[in-house]
């Protein structure tokens, strides 16, 4: 896609930032948990240790992707591969739990409540609701966290957009380019153009944006702020971005949260995902699709190029990360963030 000027209302709202370039990281998980997690493995259920703590995983054997006999033991084996790379991104976030118990052919539920046979040593994190109920959600911090998660047949990682220190202020935001639902004319390359697009208007603020793949139909495109604005505030200000891009380029975006007005043949720039208590898919998380499809981070020049959902799966992420390292890793970063502030 061709840089053009950026329009009048995004050039009234730049900012100064620094870019710097990510180091490289490689996956490579803990050894010893590995060999256990060996494929095929030994028994249904183990029992691994790491420095004080023991867990047991269980139903190892269970198959989760029925059409490629990917079981649950090859699930707990690629976390632990990705974990290096994976845990910054979940540390110190309460985790809403999604459980599929039998695959992802099977019933799946929502989880956020920790429950009381959780493990002395796991991490919670208490948040107050709008009806005063307080819940301890999970937090992953750590490998053992992170498999107890996975043991219990959560697929996908669904972490809180704010750290546990103050859950309504968050340190990223997020647009989420998805076609409009059941709209077979929507192509994934206007997927990818929705998501130059959104990248261009960010540019124009100056404000750094990194993509993934949603591993399921769309993109997602993040941008680090400095921890502020409250959530309500991060929303407004996407829904005042989404809506003018969508102005800007109403025959390959709407920003149209209603079902019945969305027009068809367009990409939904969904700033909406941004509202206190929603979650998305965690970066390197396998998704419950056909394939094992990953939300995996990728490059503007791939996305530019013309990646696809299914170039990127549990089978080849431990291979891909080891060879490009954290494509996210400035997303942890504490320099370089958007003052967001300002734009309110």
């Amino acid at each position: 896609m061709a840089a053009r000027p950026a329009p009048a209302y995004f050039q009234s709202m730049l900012s100064e930032m620094k870019k710097t370039h990510a180091p490289k990281q490689s996956a490579r998980g803990d050894p010893a948990i590995l060999n256990s997690l060996a494929s095929p493995p030994k028994s249904d259920q183990i029992t691994i240790h790491t420095g004080d703590r023991s867990l047991r995983l269980t139903h190892l054997n269970k198959v989760f992707w029925p059409d490629q006999g990917v079981t649950k033991g090859d699930l707990l084996r690629y976390y632990t591969q990705v974990s290096p790379v994976l845990l910054p991104h979940v540390q110190q976030r309460a985790m809403v739990m999604k459980r599929y118990p039998n695959g992802i052919g099977g019933e799946f539920f929502y989880m956020k409540r920790t429950p009381s046979y959780r493990p002395a040593w796991l991490s919670t994190c208490a948040i107050e609701h709008a009806s005063g109920s307080v819940i301890e959600f999970p937090v992953v911090q750590d490998l053992p966290s992170l498999l107890w998660i996975i043991n219990l047949g959560c697929i996908d990682l669904n972490p809180w957009y704010s750290r546990c220190g103050d859950t309504n202020r968050p340190d990223y935001l997020h647009f989420d380019m998805d076609p409009v639902e059941s709209d077979p004319s929507v192509p994934f390359a206007k997927v990818r153009e929705a998501a130059l697009a959104v990248k261009e208007g960010l540019d124009a603020l100056d404000m750094p944006s990194l993509p993934k793949s949603s591993g399921s139909r769309g993109i997602h495109v993040y941008v680090p702020i400095e921890r502020g604005p409250t959530q309500k505030q991060v929303w407004s200000f996407a829904k005042a971005f989404a809506r003018q891009l969508a102005s800007l380029h109403p025959d390959l975006l709407t920003a149209e949260y209603r079902l019945a007005k969305r027009p068809a043949g367009r990409v939904l720039v969904d700033y909406n995902q941004n509202a206190w208590g929603r979650t998305l898919a965690s970066v390197y998380s396998v998704r419950p699709r056909p394939r094992a499809p990953v939300s995996t981070p990728v490059s503007w020049q791939e996305v530019q190029a013309g990646f696809d959902i299914q170039d990127f799966v549990m089978d080849n992420m431990p291979e891909r990360v080891a060879r490009r390292g954290d494509l996210w890793e400035p997303l942890l970063r504490p320099t370089g963030r958007v003052r967001l502030g300002s734009f309110l």
